[in-house]
């Protein structure tokens, strides 16, 4: 994979003719007013350069590269070179093959191999649709999508698309460390990371979307794994807790629409998630939620819900889940060309817990922006999003685009 990565990106800059790339530098500061169980760090900086290109082959072929490479001050990251291109690390790699995929387009067929990143989710704030979308969640809050090894074929007629997929090898979301702010831990215990239990085999999954006069729906299938984990404990010899990931057996039958009416868009989501590992939850999540454009004012909020059908082990880690029984939203304003304000959060139905976040975004120039932001989070100790009640925090950051 190391030598197919620099292969392609040496065809890329090779030619000019019919080549694209962009890019950018970032580097954030984050701060935390408080010292939390395990971590008494305060302040955490980090820095990431990304690098996207593609080279069209011909008329109907494409390839398309993306690499990362990163670094903090909080140890989040591999203090060693590397290209990483599986994404099973506990760290954040220090190089990573973010996407090296090639696709290729003729007529209504679409087929694309590789390293890719796939959404099925149509809604805004909660997406229970999005099994082949794996995330970053070393900061809860501030999560990042992932992509995954697979072959996606699309199919357009009319106006229906048929999306099928096959994910050759399984990518794990990466969850909080041990050792960090964002993994609450029982206080008086010790605990050892044991590593992960990987499932063989591939994923495969079936998507079907009608596009209608005034409205929009699709119906979907996933078989393979979930891709948030399950958790095994184990005392050590040295009165440690090992703590061992694995990934359950999951089948999700899923269902989105969408409804423009006159003040607003009505949009759905919901799926059904069934599981032949004896300790996985069998469990049903939607969202509904309303969307309206003003001005320059963009407005999501709703709420997402869940009902457990089969309640089978509370040990796991699921920030989707997390999210279920709260309100929803999202507003943000374009100012002028140059600057913007957002403002999202969710909130229990029953105040156990909130998350509030703003943003203010500034361009500076043709190539710099400069972003502000602020999350609020309080709860009880337990609630999802109450446990991180001491993880408010302020980031500032800066980018540099080419």
């Amino acid at each position: 994979m190391k030598a197919t990565f620099l292969i392609v990106m040496l065809a890329f800059g090779l030619t000019a003719q019919d080549f694209q790339q962009r890019g950018y530098f970032e580097t954030r500061l984050f701060v935390f007013p408080q010292a939390a169980q395990g971590d008494s760090g305060q302040a955490v900086g980090d820095g990431l350069i990304r690098y996207e290109a593609s080279k069209k082959i011909t008329s109907w072929l494409r390839v398309y590269g993306a690499f990362d490479a990163r670094a903090d001050s909080h140890r989040q990251t591999e203090r060693r070179f590397r290209i990483d291109w599986s994404d099973r690390g506990i760290l954040r790699p220090a190089f990573s093959l973010r996407r090296l995929s090639v696709v290729a387009h003729k007529g209504p067929i679409t087929f694309e191999f590789g390293k890719q990143f796939i959404r099925w989710g149509k809604a805004d704030v909660f997406n229970p649709m999005d099994r082949f979308a794996p995330k970053d969640f070393v900061n809860v809050v501030d999560s990042e999508f992932m992509g995954v090894p697979a072959a996606r074929l699309s199919i357009e007629k009319g106006s229906d698309t048929i999306d099928l997929i096959w994910q050759v090898r399984f990518t794990p979301s990466r969850v909080p460390l041990l050792n960090q702010r964002w993994a609450v831990l029982p206080a008086g215990l010790a605990f050892r990371n044991g590593g992960a239990d990987y499932p063989g085999g591939s994923a495969g999954g079936i998507r079907w979307n009608h596009l209608g006069r005034g409205y929009e729906y699709s119906m979907a299938f996933y078989d393979g794994n979930n891709h948030l984990p399950l958790f095994d404990g184990a005392i050590t010899p040295d009165l440690k807790i090992n703590i061992k990931k694995y990934y359950p057996q999951m089948r999700m039958y899923g269902a989105t629409a969408a409804v423009p009416i006159r003040w607003f868009t009505i949009k759905g989501e919901s799926a059904y998630f069934t599981s032949s590992t004896k300790t996985a939850d069998e469990y049903f999540q939607y969202v509904v939620q309303l969307e309206r454009q003003s001005g320059e004012w963009s407005f999501v909020g709703g709420y997402a819900g869940e009902v457990v059908t089969e309640r089978r082990n509370p040990l796991g880690f699921s920030p989707d889940r997390g999210l279920a029984k709260t309100f929803l939203g999202r507003a943000s304003l374009t100012i002028d060309p140059y600057r913007s304000i957002a403002f999202e959060g969710a909130v229990r139905q029953n105040g156990d817990g909130s998350w509030l976040k703003s943003e203010y975004v500034q361009t500076l120039g043709a190539h710099w922006k400069a972003v502000a932001a602020f999350s609020w989070i309080r709860g009880t100790a337990g609630d999802f999003l109450g446990q991180y009640r001491k993880n408010s925090h302020a980031v500032l950051g800066i980018r540099y685009s080419f």
